[in-house]
């Protein structure tokens, strides 16, 4: 079902075996599967299918305004996001588009916002999805820094957020070396493996106290306004 919302239809059986690894008799055998479950696909083999209706979605209701903001946001993940998170973005849109009421379905694909990105960001060689799940999961990792300087340092940090800034993308943690949150740039992570030490159930609260302390920071350092 998620192919035959991703892929550009009519969906050939071909490319159905080719995707899911499986014989093309499985594939006929599994659309019918489908027809009788209740979903509405049109085709046959050796035209490709269409999914009409998506009747395993439930039908959202958002505004013309609020669909634009969700694929906007949704595209901008695609273009900034590491390959796991952009493919979930693409999921998300697909399965965004098949539960959607015609109308928001066809307005959605023809949305007037779109987000592109024409400067790249510096390279990184570590599996962002990899700290994802440790965040997630409230687990030390153990990295290989290099920082603007170029001096090299091993330390263990606690991962609590990763920012999406314009030029790269920050990791917010609780480093375990200098006991104070720190953010490092992502693409000058060298290496990364995950320990066995547990912070939770602290992310929350350590975030919450971390964006505090960058907020009172900026406060300082910004110049006084003169009064109107």
């Amino acid at each position: 079902m998620q192919l035959l919302r991703l892929l550009p239809a009519p969906v050939q059986a071909a490319q159905l075996s080719g995707e899911l690894g499986v014989s093309l008799r499985t594939v006929y055998r599994d659309v019918d599967s489908l027809r009788r479950a209740g979903a509405i696909i049109d085709g046959a083999a050796g035209f490709g299918y269409t999914l009409v209706e998506d009747t395993a979605m439930p039908p959202m209701l958002f505004n013309t305004d609020e669909t634009e903001a969700l694929v906007l946001g949704l595209r901008e993940v695609i273009e900034i996001g590491d390959p796991v998170l952009a493919d979930a973005a693409r999921n998300a849109l697909a399965k965004l588009a098949a539960s959607l009421p015609d109308r928001l379905s066809r307005q959605m694909q023809n949305s007037v916002l779109s987000a592109k990105r024409f400067h790249s960001r510096p390279e990184i060689t570590v599996d962002v999805a990899t700290i994802r799940q440790a965040t997630r999961d409230e687990q030390a990792i153990h990295i290989h820094y290099g920082d603007a300087k170029g001096a090299q340092t091993e330390r263990t940090v606690w991962p609590l957020s990763i920012i999406f800034m314009d030029q790269t993308l920050m990791l917010l943690a609780k480093c375990q070396l200098r006991q104070d949150f720190r953010a490092f740039r992502v693409d000058r992570i060298q290496k990364l493996a995950l320990t066995e030490q547990s912070f939770r159930p602290h992310r929350t609260s350590l975030l919450r106290d971390a964006l505090a302390t960058i907020q009172s920071e900026e406060a300082a350092d910004r110049p006084p306004q003169n009064p109107t």
